[in-house]
């Protein structure tokens, strides 16, 4: 900091973070229950859990690559830290009383190789969702071609393809 001119250094080290924004993609469940599990957490750095690509995400921050924060995970500390992909996984875990630990364990290199995998396999994921035209995930019935039905409400049930009639008895 020069005197008289109240900038401060804005070095990513040398900057406490005191908060952090996890933008995270609304229409992924995957994504969804993620944000709900972080918000259940004990916090020692307070999160802001903010839809990527939302008027609230673009007003806070114009700068970003907004189409890019729906593609990966994407955090930004309130000191103007960009975190994307595994490093964003990191330094969410790390603002988490209960996983701090783990994201020390993740920022060395074999942790880094983890939490790499960790988050390619969950694009992939997100990927083959679009793909099968999910298109918007979350909170419907998933009726599958087997008989199987999935409700988050209830969870999963059988009807056999055959019965649909209603006719078949038990068992």
């Amino acid at each position: 900091m020069t005197a008289g001119t109240g900038t401060a250094d804005r070095d990513a080290s040398r900057v406490p973070v005191r908060g952090l924004t996890v933008l995270y993609d609304a229409g992924c469940s995957l994504c969804a229950f993620l944000r709900d599990w972080l918000a259940r957490q004990r916090q020692l750095v307070p999160l802001d859990l903010v839809p990527a690509g939302s008027p609230a995400a673009r007003e806070r921050f114009p700068g970003l690559d907004h189409g890019a924060t729906l593609d990966e995970i994407t955090v930004v500390g309130d000191s103007g830290q960009v975190y994307r992909g595994p490093d964003a996984w990191i330094v969410t875990l790390w603002a988490l009383a209960d996983h701090r630990a783990t994201a020390h364990r993740l920022s060395g290199p074999t942790g880094s190789r983890l939490a790499r995998g960790a988050v390619l396999a969950a694009a992939k994921w997100r990927e083959a969702q679009r793909t099968r035209g999910q298109v918007s995930w979350g909170g419907g019935t998933y009726p599958a071609g087997d008989g199987w039905t999935y409700d988050p409400a209830s969870g999963w049930t059988h009807r056999s393809p055959a019965c649909d009639s209603g006719a078949c008895g038990p068992g």
